[in-house]
């Protein structure tokens, strides 16, 4: 069992940063990958990035890429999202999720949830 924790969502005006965190718990935590999706209102749930357990590997969605990045502390559990360069359609709730083998973009192969952080970007 894994546990997910997010943080770090707000109200941001277009073209700011902002940084989400997630704290990962659970004995087995440190075995998985860890991603971050969206879901903006009235939209589908939507792949952000991913890193691999180890941090060697990334992945990104290519409507995020060169804006955000991924990063990971492994003695803190921890994944990282730092969001850069943000713009009206960045607006969703982001959640952290949990991956245990590959490397892929779709939401049914992550295993553990959060509840998701809000993140508003205003014009």
């Amino acid at each position: 069992q894994v546990q997910l924790e997010e943080s770090g969502g707000g109200l941001v005006q277009a073209g700011g940063s902002l940084r989400l965190s997630c704290a990962a718990s659970g004995r087995t935590a440190s075995r998985y990958s860890l991603g971050w999706f969206r879901q903006g209102p009235g939209k589908e749930r939507e792949f952000v990035a991913a890193i691999t357990w180890s941090a060697s590997s990334t992945w990104y969605a290519d409507s995020v890429r060169g804006r955000f990045t991924i990063s990971r502390d492994i003695a803190k559990n921890a994944v990282y999202l730092q969001m850069n360069s943000l713009k009206l359609e960045d607006t969703a709730v982001y959640y952290c999720a949990a991956l245990l083998r590959g490397r892929t973009t779709v939401a049914d192969d992550y295993a553990y949830w959060g509840q998701g952080t809000q993140v508003t970007v205003s014009s």
